[in-house]
């Protein structure tokens, strides 16, 4: 007679079936939008999002979010300009945007007590009602978030044993994410010349800098740069080594 799982046993299987599952979509979304469902029914939640964004350009890259209705009673204004008027306040979004290779779990009581928190702007005017948000940032290009968000209206932070989940999923959640972005993004097709600059700019190397490293002009690394830029379809830096470069590791 087969033993009754354990309560560990049953929580590790309701993990490995969202990912299993997660895998085996084949949509176009980056991530899969069966991910962000499963991870809502694990770490329950008001609403599950990802997101992607360009920092130096404000550019949202990638967003999605499971269902919620009430959207339209958030805060006083909500939009995007007050977002970035109050995001300095936010210091869960500070800490994601800071370089990182691997990912980060964390949650908004890490860095503020809610009584602070809701004292803020940002609160009233762009995260209200939701007043706990735990998050998994992954690895990107530098000034850039790619991070999963789980917001809950109730006050009362997310317990040890939920951020443990996402502690123990987060490794999963970037692979499945790489590989749900290369099965989506087309080949890429720059000159030798042009990567070897890209990846200069990676390493956080400035323009005289790659010229100096590449023996070249700083005309000529612009050049590359903007030729680079119009057969990648961006217009920044950033938004080059995040398309090309997708992975830290793949610098």
């Amino acid at each position: 007679m087969t033993s009754p799982l354990t309560t560990a046993e049953v929580q590790l299987r309701r993990m490995a079936d969202v990912l299993d599952e997660a895998r085996q979509d084949r949509s176009t979304d980056v991530p899969p939008q069966s991910l962000l469902l499963g991870l809502q029914r694990l770490v329950p939640c008001d609403c599950a999002c990802f997101s992607e964004l360009d920092v130096p350009t404000r550019i949202h890259v990638n967003e999605q979010e499971t269902p919620y209705d009430d959207w339209g009673n958030m805060g006083e204004g909500g939009s995007l300009d007050e977002y970035w008027r109050w995001r300095h306040q936010h210091l869960q979004c500070l800490q994601v945007t800071r370089p990182h290779i691997s990912p980060e779990v964390m949650q908004t009581t890490d860095f503020m007590s809610l009584r602070e928190l809701t004292s803020l702007p940002i609160y009233t005017e762009c995260l209200r009602p939701f007043k706990c948000i735990a998050a998994v940032a992954l690895p990107t290009a530098t000034n850039r978030t790619r991070v999963f968000q789980f917001l809950r209206r109730d006050p009362k932070p997310f317990s040890d044993h939920e951020m443990t989940v996402l502690r123990l999923m987060a490794p999963h959640l970037y692979a499945i994410y790489t590989e749900a972005a290369r099965r989506r993004r087309p080949p890429v097709q720059l000159t030798l010349r042009e990567l070897d600059v890209l990846r200069c700019v990676a390493r956080g190397l400035t323009t005289p800098e790659i010229a100096g490293q590449l023996v070249i002009s700083r005309s000529t690394v612009r050049k590359h740069l903007e030729n680079a830029f119009n057969r990648l379809g961006v217009s920044s830096r950033t938004a080059a080594v995040a398309r090309v470069f997708p992975d830290t590791e793949a610098v």
